[in-house]
């Protein structure tokens, strides 16, 4: 068994149950949301077409080509296929006057392998797109070409640098073995055979370099000769569906995704409780029915019927009762008409709704059923009310001595919840239960409270039973009240039944003497009237 307390307590800080019944219930923000993206997204593609594109592949050689290179060399082709530069030659080629700074905007690379290098150039017509790919693709083959030959002039410069050095060293070589012909030479023969050996040396040395720098010069013929198009300029012509579609879907997903956190933050922001167990803990009474949601074409009226008969059932013999609702007047008011034709004799029903939807249902009341404005003074068998923000609380008490809510799930907040359940405990109105309307199908919880068994119906039939005449009315539970006794000689006691209205309930015994209740063993007891 659960109290209302414990229940409080072990209140998760985030509820997902119902925050996912919350968005299930908002379903109608979301799906709006979606559509709205699924049309912004299509209006888009509409609106702003895919230009003209054309597409061009390019073979890319490389001088440091190995299998296990992870594509830093295709990533370089692209930055610099992608340079003011490159714009500015295949922009110089077309004889054009558009900046490079723009025309760079306009194509992009894409690496496909290590040396497939693909091109896609954008323009205002297909004709202006291939010439655009053609010129870019020239222009980067050829400063590709330059690059490898600066880099092989390079290397040749260097090797040349190098032999130039060694050739002044054969020349001073040369220059000593000269002087050994001399008279006053102090070569001796084993010195001039080093210098003969070192001579030799230094000739292999300098035509080694010089071979060198003239294949470096020669570069790679290869290479440059192999980077190349592999595949011509050519446009790319696409179907306006494909762009539709897939700007579309963008669209939903992301306004799919937007009105579903949207509904999810205003589950939370907004507190507004959904589930039974919430509206039956703010306002402190247990949910006895429930109503699906009410349809235009008046589905429901059966199962409206049978929670008439229900709540007709505890209004008993001359008791009264009010329908007190809360965002639902339409429902309380069918269901203050439907009660009506349950219960015998005359039945007055006092309306007391801004709208006096009560009177609207005038035509469908049966036979001794009548209807009155809230202005009129006749005592009311069912009175039917509104505890909406700016009800008059104070006229409450005047539509029945109990009442009932009829409250649609996640209409108010828990201030207000609570505001509601505190007025109503201040003009001293039990509240039989509530009849909860349009609740999310798949709420499990528990909508009993285990506590206020005087009001709670499970209670109410054994009240019903004690009191004569079988009425259930909370005023008319069986109390015993007990008046003030007269003192009466020792070891007797008088006990009075005073009549129910009277003043000072109090129960009162004659004094005993402690000697005497010693020896009879025990203090006299009071007998109840």
């Amino acid at each position: 068994m659960t109290t209302p307390e414990s229940n409080q307590n072990a209140q998760p800080l985030l509820d997902l149950q119902r925050v996912l019944i919350a968005i299930r219930r908002r379903r109608r923000l979301w799906l709006s949301a979606a559509l709205l993206g699924l049309l912004a997204g299509a209006a888009l593609a509409v609106v702003s077409p895919t230009p003209p594109t054309a597409v061009t592949r390019l073979l890319v050689l490389h001088a440091d080509d190995a299998p296990q290179d992870s594509g830093t060399l295709i990533k370089t082709d692209v930055a610099i296929l992608e340079t003011t530069r490159i714009a500015g030659a295949a922009l110089q080629k077309l004889g054009s006057s558009e900046p490079p700074e723009k025309f760079v905007k306009s194509y992009t690379g894409t690496g496909l392998t290590n040396n497939v290098l693909e091109l896609q150039v954008t323009a205002r017509s297909y004709g202006e797109a291939v010439a655009k790919a053609q010129a870019l693709a020239d222009a980067f083959i050829a400063d590709h070409g330059q690059r490898m030959q600066a880099a092989a002039d390079a290397e040749a410069q260097a090797l040349l640098g190098q032999r130039d050095q060694i050739q002044n060293e054969l020349n001073e070589v040369d220059r000593q073995i000269a002087a050994s012909g001399s008279r006053n030479s102090q070569i001796g023969p084993a010195e001039l055979q080093s210098l003969y050996a070192r001579r030799a040396d230094l000739t292999s040395r300098v035509s080694d370099f010089t071979n060198k720098a003239n294949e470096a010069k020669i570069g790679t013929p290869q290479l440059a000769a192999g980077t190349q198009i592999v595949d011509a300029p050519r446009p790319v012509v696409e179907s306006p569906l494909g762009p539709l579609v897939t700007n579309a879907g963008i669209g939903l997903g992301f306004g799919l995704i937007a009105g579903l956190g949207l509904a999810a933050v205003l589950s939370v922001v907004r507190d507004r409780p959904l589930l039974r167990r919430e509206i039956s803990t703010h306002l402190g009474a247990s949910v006895i029915a429930q109503l699906p949601k009410p349809r235009r074409w008046g589905h429901g009226a059966a199962h409206r019927d049978r929670v008439a008969a229900t709540l007709a059932r505890c209004v008993g013999d001359g008791g009264s009762v009010s329908l007190l609702e809360l965002g639902c007047p339409g429902v309380a008011a069918a269901l203050a008409v439907d009660m009506a034709g349950h219960l015998d004799g005359p039945v007055v029903i006092v309306d007391d709704l801004p709208h006096q939807d009560v009177l609207a249902l005038s035509g469908q009341a049966g036979e001794g059923v009548r209807i009155v404005d809230a202005s009129t003074h006749e005592k009311a068998r069912i009175g039917v009310g509104s505890v909406s923000p700016g009800t008059a609380w104070t006229d409450l008490r005047r539509l029945g001595a109990e009442t009932v809510l009829v409250v649609r799930a996640g209409k108010a907040s828990t201030l207000w919840l609570h505001t509601v359940a505190r007025q109503l405990a201040d003009l001293g109105i039990p509240v039989i239960g509530v009849v909860l309307v349009a609740p999310d199908p798949r709420d499990r919880t528990d909508g009993t409270l285990w506590d206020g068994l005087h009001t709670a119906l499970r209670g109410r039939a054994a009240f019903a039973q004690a009191r004569p005449g079988g009425s259930a009315n909370v005023d008319d539970h069986p109390t015993k009240w007990f008046a003030p006794v007269p003192s009466a000689p020792k070891g007797e006691q008088t006990v009075t039944l005073m009549p129910v209205h009277a003043d000072l309930p109090t129960k009162q015994f004659t004094p005993v003497d402690a000697a005497e209740a010693h020896v009879n063993g025990k203090l006299p007891l009071d007998r109840e009237g």
